[in-house]
């Protein structure tokens, strides 16, 4: 395949690599970890999108969808980069190398990112000044509108943004004043924006030249409160007012017999047609800046998407609409040429999107942990690990490990009856051949020993963690994205182990 040779590669987000400073980041931890996977013949680090989160945990929800996380950026490379003086970090409290604590990192970070961009104004070269306003210049199409909407948060104290009274149609004068009136502020955030780039180029750059490439993460929906939503309100179906008459979510399915409402505005593709798909352009372009391959999640939406009126609390009463499909997909071509995408195609709408993946030539997923139940016999195989143009994953961020899969009972989020976990388990046990006791190390190698082009492992699962490591479950709030690895955790024998078992199945 002309994107997707026989590789293998490892899933992590930024925010789970060990470090010092509370949260991972995009310095030297990072490099690290490159170094071990190319240690274990692995290809591709994917990701989970990088966006600017705001107050919030999930890196799928943001408050822009091409600005990036400032608490990403790495506090010693800009120490290194002269931005940052060591007793700068002396206010810095200890904190879990286990987890990310939000809420006690965030204002900390702040601080000291409020430090080094100020020594950035002060200090920095002519040279990187105009790097700097060459990379606002390349970027005002949505640079420009970020920060006036950050700011306007701020002045608003955080308030959504159908409670300020002033829409972004509204008099240009009155944004000049808040920009003049607001000019520092908003000159630090274009520098946090500038300063991720910078150190991110040089992360890819390491990446690339060690033979890894890395797998972006784009989610098809974006935050209502977002710099996106209030600038574009057209671009979304929403009142005069800018409320949303519908919100985003999924039918009753593996996770939650209720469905999810995950409460993103739904687009308006009949204008996003007029446009010629410029913004969802513009995105994706931006994104491959950053990554070499992009994932796009939810890509069934493009087929069909599941409508949910505002009022409801669940997903069931809902309707299905169709996508912009082939439409979409044939502008992003045109303007941007035949890039490498991944599809995530999970759910009810998968056939529908199957045809459309089919046509451009984008593979789909299979996830391992999905594959053993329901009442077919599986005959000794899984039809999917015979395609070529698939990513098999053993699971996902969405799922648990493999192992607290393994040993998941009925109840903490799992619909499953007793009678029905032990079919599952069987089926698995029968299939590969195993007594259970290695059971992320049997699924790791039924993948690797697969026809699909692309297999990709949480890292949890080449760890051996149970579900106390698991990153996210689906229609919970607590406890997500937080948890961290150590570095002592993936040892050398580890190492040692995925790199013999990438050799023996051909994977290099």
């Amino acid at each position: 395949m002309k994107f997707f040779p026989r590789e293998s590669g490892i899933l992590l987000h930024i925010t789970s690599l060990p470090g010092p400073y509370g949260i991972g980041e995009i310095g030297k931890e990072a490099i690290r970890f490159i170094d071990m996977l190319s240690e274990m013949n692995q290809s591709l680090w994917q990701i989970l999108p990088t966006g600017d989160t705001g107050s919030c945990n999930s890196p799928y929800t943001t408050v822009s969808a091409f600005a990036n996380n400032p608490l990403l950026i790495s506090i010693d490379t800009l120490i290194e980069d002269g931005y940052l003086k060591q007793e700068d970090l002396n206010g810095f409290k200890q904190y879990s190398s286990q987890k990310v604590e939000y809420k006690k990192i965030i204002s900390d970070r702040k601080k000291i990112l409020d430090i080094a961009c100020k020594n950035f104004l002060e200090y920095e070269s002519e040279t990187n000044k105009q790097h700097f306003e060459s990379y606002c210049l390349e970027n005002e199409y949505w640079l420009n509108s970020y920060t006036l909407f950050q700011t306007l948060k701020q002045i608003h104290k955080n308030k959504n943004w159908t409670e300020w009274g002033i829409k972004f149609s509204d008099n240009n004068i009155v944004f000049e004043e808040i920009r003049n009136e607001n000019k520092l502020f908003i000159q630090k955030l274009k520098i946090q924006q500038f300063l991720f780039y910078d150190q991110w180029q040089r992360i890819k750059k390491y990446a690339n030249g060690k033979g890894i490439r890395i797998v972006g993460d784009i989610p098809i929906y974006i935050s209502h409160d977002s710099a996106d939503v209030w600038a574009n309100p057209e671009l979304f179906k929403l009142d005069e007012n800018g409320i949303m008459k519908f919100q985003s979510g999924c039918p009753p399915d593996f996770f939650l017999k209720d469905g999810q409402v995950w409460g993103h505005p739904i687009y308006d593709w009949n204008v996003h047609k007029k446009t010629d798909y410029k913004w969802w352009i513009d995105r994706l372009k931006y994104l491959f800046t950053l990554v070499d391959i992009v994932r796009i999640d939810h890509f069934n939406g493009f087929a069909k998407y599941w409508e949910i009126p505002m009022e409801a609390s669940n997903g069931i009463k809902a309707k299905w609409v169709k996508g912009p499909g082939e439409k979409l997909l044939t502008s992003v071509r045109k303007k941007l040429g035949n890039q490498p995408i991944i599809a995530e195609d999970l759910g009810d709408a998968a056939l529908d999107a199957k045809i459309i993946r089919e046509k451009f030539d984008i593979p789909g997923m299979k996830v391992l942990q999905m594959a053993f139940g329901g009442t077919e016999n599986l005959n000794g195989s899984i039809p999917e690990l015979e395609i070529e143009n698939i990513v098999v994953y053993t699971g996902t961020h969405d799922n648990d490990t493999t192992i607290g899969w393994f040993q998941t009972k009925p109840g903490k989020g799992n619909i499953q009856t007793v009678d029905e976990i032990a079919h599952e388990r069987n089926n698995a046990l029968e299939l590969l051949g195993t007594d259970g006791s290695q059971i992320n190390w049997d699924l790791i190698s039924l993948a690797m020993q697969s026809k699909s082009n692309t297999v990709i492992f949480p890292l949890q699962d080449i760890l051996g963690l149970d579900e106390k490591a698991r990153m996210n479950t689906p229609g919970t709030v607590e406890g997500n994205w937080e948890w961290r690895f150590k570095k002592n955790q993936l040892t050398k024998e580890i190492i040692q182990r995925m790199k013999t078992l990438t050799e023996d199945c051909n994977r290099l």
